[in-house]
Parts: structure tokens; C-alpha cells; sequence
């Protein structure tokens, strides 16, 4: 006998069924709670120009980073502002060309600063020392932040990221994406990029911002002291960016800006083993967030994985499979729509149907890298 043709009267096929509906109800709530307002168009709109744009201090560390600071660097001394900017680089023991880089694009730019942290090899420290003095060499008061192997989108960016300090926003949250390259192990990236950005702007939208990515970030002065800078997680190699954003942000001091021309973008890995080794160090902090952001980010992750394994049981197992198709597409429909409104708005080619084969692989894949991160987790540095 079955119960409203579906789900069986009794048996294990019962409980996987329950649990089926449950998992299905909680996916569909993220997605039209969370994730689809992230979609809007007016999250995507140009900054209006009549705004009183702040002077900026654009901060970069760079650790052996001659090749990307004379590639990237330019992109950034020329973007046009309707205000003031600067750009400070702290030159983090660097043992390659950078002075010289820097000295060069220096003569002909005169609002780049930079100043160096001269190698000892035994006084070993992370980004947060570099920031920190990054911070304190700023003229101005509000930051934003990018990394060396980042590009802007576009001559824009700084403008657009910016315009989030309006309404007396003290954090701006952007998006740091990566390049489109040929192989598997890029579309792995962007894909796992692009559903990690959905998550915190989305989040962020909804007053409960919970992390920023150092790639592309801002925030003022006045926050930074306020929380005594890095201080609650100074002994941790990682954190500058999402561990601060904890800390500081908060549902009325956050801002986001989603626009496709105030992306940063970066080059992806070459292979998955590169992509572990990053992920595994990103991921130190993810046991350091709030509670409530770790049960938010772990329901939505094991319920999606729930809801594919017990589709691929029931449809290979059961004879309920045609019921099953039908929430499965219904949770696909809905998935594909409100990414692919996103990813057009981001200007992404190409990301999304991969997707399909990533959503359910991601998860095992990152629970796998959390749960062998914790023996690690000292032994990863900033590089």
C-alpha cells in the first residue's frame, strides 16, 4: 500500500521518504529565502554619480609577487575615481624583484606608497602583520582591500566598491573571482567560488553577514580600531578577512556589491591537488565562525547532500522513482533559475549545468578537507 503514491506505508523506503520531503522543503527555502534575493537586478545596478564618493586607501600585500604586482598593479594606479585614492603595498619578505617593481611603478605614479618587511627567516609571521601596517600607512579612512595575483574587472571597480559606503556603511562584502580557463580544475574553482559568493552576499542581504573574502573587501578605519584590529585572531595564520568580518559586521554596517565591474579577478589553480592545498588552508577558520552561521552553512550543505543520495536510492531502488523525478526536477528548476539569473548579472559563461555534477560532489568533498583540516591547520601559511 502506498501513501499518497509516494512515499511507501511502512519500511526503510518510509523513513528515506520523510526524510526526502524534509530535505527537498529545506533546499527550497534557501533558495527562495536566501539565494534568489541575491538575484534582484537592483543588487547589479551602476552607483549613482551623485554620490560623495570618500577617499580611498587601496591596501595590498604581496609576498614573492614581482610577476603579478607588474602585471596587475597598473590596472589598479589607473582606475578612474570621481574622488582621492591611494595605493599602499607592504612588501611582506619578499626574496624576489618586488622592491624593484614597486621602485619602477613608483617614478611614475606618485600616489603609490610601499614599504617593505625585510626577510628573517627567524621571525616567521602572517598577512595579518602585513595588513596591519598596510592600515596604519593609510591616509585615509576608508580601506579597501585586494591581493597581489588579483585584477579589477574593469576601471570602475574601485568606484563601485566604494559607492557600498553610502547610508554610513562601514563594510563593503565583493565578489573575487577567477578567470575562465580550459580543464576540469577550473570549472571546479569557479563553480565552488561562485556558490561560496551566492552564500555570504546572499547571507549579507539578509542582515546575517558572516564572512568577506580578502580579494575584495572594504571597510573604514573606525571599524578596524573599534575591534582592535586582527586582536580576537592574531595567533591564526588565516582570518583576515572572513574571521574580521565576524567579528565586525554586523545586520546595519554591511553593505554589498555585486556588479560584474566591481569583481576582482584572479587565476585559477592547474590542478585539483593545487585546489586542495588552498582550499585546506581557507578552510582553518571555517570552525571559528559563530554558531548559528555553522548550523545555517551546515544544514543547507547536508540536506542538499541528503536530498541527492536518497533521489539516486529511490530512483535506482524504488519503484517510486517517477515522484522522485518530479521534486528532483522541481529543486533543479528552481536552482538552475536563480543561479543562472546571478551568473548573468556576474557576467559568468558556462558555470552553471556543471553545476549539476558539482552540487552534489562539493559538499563530500569539503566535509572530507574539513575533517582532516584540524591536524593541519598549523602547518598552512599565507603564501
Amino acid at each position: 500500500m502506498e501513501v499518497l503514491n509516494f512515499i511507501p506505508a511502512s519500511g526503510i523506503w518510509l523513513y528515506l521518504g520523510f526524510i526526502l520531503i524534509g530535505t527537498f522543503t529545506i533546499q527550497v527555502f534557501y533558495y527562495l529565502y536566501f539565494f534568489n534575493r541575491l538575484g534582484n537586478k537592483k543588487n547589479f545596478q551602476k552607483p549613482d554619480d551623485n554620490f560623495k564618493y570618500p577617499p580611498v586607501s587601496v591596501i595590498i600585500c604581496a609576498k614573492n609577487e614581482s610577476k603579478n604586482l607588474e602585471q596587475h598593479l597598473p590596472y589598479i594606479l589607473n582606475q578612474k575615481y570621481p574622488g582621492t585614492f591611494e595605493v599602499i603595498v607592504v612588501n611582506d619578505a619578499s626574496e624576489d624583484d618586488s622592491e624593484l617593481v614597486l621602485a619602477k611603478l613608483k617614478e611614475k605614479n606618485a600616489h603609490l606608497y610601499y614599504t617593505t618587511i625585510p626577510y628573517d627567516k627567524k621571525f616567521q609571521h602572517g598577512k595579518k602583520l602585513a595588513l596591519t601596517i598596510g592600515i596604519k600607512a593609510a591616509k585615509y579612512d576608508h580601506f579597501l582591500f585586494t591581493d597581489a595575483d588579483c585584477m579589477p574587472a574593469s576601471e570602475t571597480w574601485i568606484q563601485h566598491m566604494a559607492y557600498g559606503f553610502n547610508h554610513n556603511k562601514e563594510i563593503v562584502l565583493g565578489y573575487g573571482a577567477y578567470k575562465k580557463q580550459s580543464g576540469w580544475a577550473n570549472r571546479w574553482q569557479r563553480y565552488d567560488t561562485f556558490q561560496i559568493a551566492i552564500q555570504y552576499l546572499s547571507f549579507a542581504l539578509r542582515g546575517v553577514p558572516y564572512m568577506g573574502v580578502g580579494r575584495n573587501m572594504a571597510y573604514t578605519r573606525s571599524l578596524f580600531e573599534a575591534n582592535n584590529g586582527f586582536i580576537n585572531h592574531h595567533h591564526i595564520l588565516s582570518g583576515d578577512d572572513d574571521l574580521f568580518i565576524r567579528d565586525a559586521a554586523s545586520r546595519n554596517n554591511t553593505a554589498i556589491i555585486a556588479h560584474s565591474e566591481a569583481h576582482t579577478l584572479s587565476e585559477s589553480v592547474q590542478s585539483f591537488k593545487e585546489w586542495k592545498r588552498q582550499k585546506s588552508r581557507h578552510l582553518t577558520t571555517a570552525p571559528l565562525y559563530k554558531t548559528s552561521t555553522k548550523l545555517r552553512l551546515g544544514i543547507e550543505a547536508f540536506s542538499r547532500q541528503l536530498f541527492w543520495t536518497i533521489s539516486l536510492l529511490y530512483i535506482f531502488f524504488s519503484t517510486f522513482a517517477p515522484t522522485v523525478f518530479l521534486l528532483v526536477f522541481i529543486k533543479l528548476a528552481l536552482q538552475l533559475s536563480v543561479q543562472n539569473r546571478i551568473a548573468k548579472y556576474f557576467k559568468h559563461k558556462n558555470i552553471i549545468w556543471i553545476g549539476i555534477l558539482f552540487d552534489y560532489i562539493l559538499p563530500i568533498t569539503i566535509g572530507l578537507l574539513l575533517l582532516g583540516g584540524k591536524r593541519k591547520a598549523k602547518k598552512n601559511k599565507w603564501t
